[in-house]
């Protein structure tokens, strides 16, 4: 699977107005990660088992 067939989301703690926001699309190989207002930009791509650790910390804040 490439990149340009990745199924992006909006993170659910996205507003409808816009602003500061994150999509994601899951992958068995890596969790992709890009700016929703620039979507043919740079891509951050981490393991899933690192954005895991990451969500479930970001959860406790």
């Amino acid at each position: 699977m490439s990149t340009t067939d990745l199924v992006w989301f909006k993170s659910s703690h996205s507003g409808a107005e816009g602003g500061n926001c994150i999509e994601v699309a899951a992958h068995p190989i890596a969790v992709h990660v890009r700016d929703s207002k620039v979507p043919h930009g740079p891509q951050l791509a981490v393991a899933p088992a690192a954005w895991a650790v990451f969500v479930e910390g970001a959860a406790q804040d």
